[in-house]
């Protein structure tokens, strides 16, 4: 299964080889301030199933001074773009994703403990106070 996705004025493009089914919604307040809302949905993918199909010069990459926090975005119309999760996978924002997401849900929601007081979760995705596996 191929999925598909490129930021909002298409000058970046990626395609993912694997079948997308788990989102991670992290609602840490670096996510927060990164992309204005009350969080950023991801989908992680290993590097070895993720290639850039165009305009990966677009991609700007910004790291928070002090922490090992990064974001990547487009450098036209500011979406926020797929980057290093750690060394052997990437994350994908999940609102990029064009074709290939159809089986998509909230699986995980990360850094609860951190979420915005009118951040009201409605899912049954799994809850973690911290990161992943807290």
């Amino acid at each position: 299964m191929m999925a598909k996705g490129q930021c909002n004025c298409g000058a970046v493009a990626f395609e993912i080889a694997a079948k997308l089914t788990d989102i991670y919604l992290c609602h840490c307040s670096i996510c927060r301030k990164s992309t204005g809302g009350g969080g950023i949905a991801v989908v992680v993918v290993h590097n070895k199933d993720f290639r850039w199909r165009r305009g990966q010069e677009q991609v700007t990459t910004w790291q928070k001074p002090g922490h090992d926090w990064q974001t990547s975005f487009c450098q036209g119309c500011g979406s926020p773009l797929p980057g290093p999760n750690d060394e052997s996978r990437m994350y994908v924002p999940a609102g990029l994703i064009d074709e290939g997401g159809e089986n998509l849900r909230v699986a995980h929601h990360i850094w609860v403990d951190s979420k915005a007081h009118w951040d009201n979760i409605g899912d049954d995705g799994q809850q973690h106070t911290g990161g992943f596996g807290d």
